[in-house]
């Protein structure tokens, strides 16, 4: 491998949360914990939140439940696929994850299951 891969981090945010803060920020920190691998592994991890929850503050919203955020976060998932070089999906329920699925396969992006899929990925012992 010589060039690394955007790869977009796809997996439940919202979903099943009640948009309760503490378990919205849980599922984030679930998100968060397959970035250290994919950098591990030579790649640049990418979480759609990270980019559409400083733009829904920019835009006034205070919650994810605020009607602007229709229009900020699947969109801004949307476009960085324009820019990502694969997806990683990580279990449970998320429309929002299958969205993006959808749209990579769409795209003929790859799509992984599992960070052992990830090229350059290496089970490490601690």
């Amino acid at each position: 491998m010589t060039t690394p891969l955007l790869i977009l981090i796809a997996g439940p945010y919202r979903s099943g949360t009640g948009d309760d803060p503490a378990r919205l920020a849980a599922n984030l920190a679930q998100l968060e914990q397959a970035a250290w691998p994919i950098f591990r592994a030579g790649h640049i991890p990418m979480i759609g939140e990270w980019v559409a929850l400083p733009v829904l503050r920019g835009a006034g919203g205070t919650s994810v439940a605020d009607p602007i955020a229709t229009e900020i976060m699947y969109p801004t998932a949307e476009r960085l696929l324009q820019h990502c070089d694969a997806v990683l999906r990580l279990p449970g329920a998320s429309a929002g994850a299958d969205q993006d699925v959808a749209i990579a396969r769409e795209r003929g992006i790859p799509v992984y299951f599992a960070l052992e899929e990830v090229p350059g990925h290496q089970l490490k012992q601690a």
